[in-house]
């Protein structure tokens, strides 16, 4: 179980912080369910979940983890979908959002960026699904480094470059 203030990664949401824990107020609630109220780091508003959800829920790695990661990304594969069909390539980057995995979340970003140099256009859908992905693991990567998230990209480029 997590605490009140803890950093968590929550879902395909990315990191929030555990602002409250216990039932939720207003009539219809059940008054025995304990719920996590969870501030997003991007974005804005309050997600309530069960604390025995099945929802995805783990801390935010280490800042070890953070810097190995760092280092291992000239080394992951850009995730690349064969299939141009719009429908494919949303649910292909889906699946790998899925996974909750910061190593995917670097995948799809290279990816999608070969895909935009590839076709020298800039798909409004791609550069969604690049955003996103960014801003679930830079968010992670600026807690567990202790900078603020708009530092990570800088950081990032200054250790192992354009990757």
């Amino acid at each position: 179980m997590f605490s009140v203030g803890d950093k968590i990664v929550y879902g395909e949401t990315g990191v929030c912080t555990v602002e409250q824990i216990g039932p939720l107020g207003g009539s219809g609630s059940q008054k025995d369910r304990v719920y996590y109220h969870l501030r997003p780091l991007i974005g804005s508003g309050i997600y309530f979940t069960p604390v025995d959800s099945s929802a995805y829920m783990r801390p935010v790695m280490s800042r070890e983890e953070a810097e190995a990661l760092i280092d291992s990304m000239p080394g992951i594969e850009p995730a690349i979908c064969q299939d141009n069909r719009f429908n494919h390539v949303d649910a292909f980057y889906r699946e790998l959002f899925k996974k909750h995995s910061c190593e995917a979340l670097v995948s799809i970003v290279k990816g999608l960026r070969c895909r935009m140099a590839e076709r020298k256009t800039k798909s409004s859908r791609a550069e969604a699904t690049m955003k996103r992905a960014k801003e679930i693991l830079h968010g992670e990567l600026s807690i567990a480094l202790g900078m603020d998230y708009k530092e990570v990209e800088p950081y990032i480029r200054s250790r192992i470059g354009d990757c």
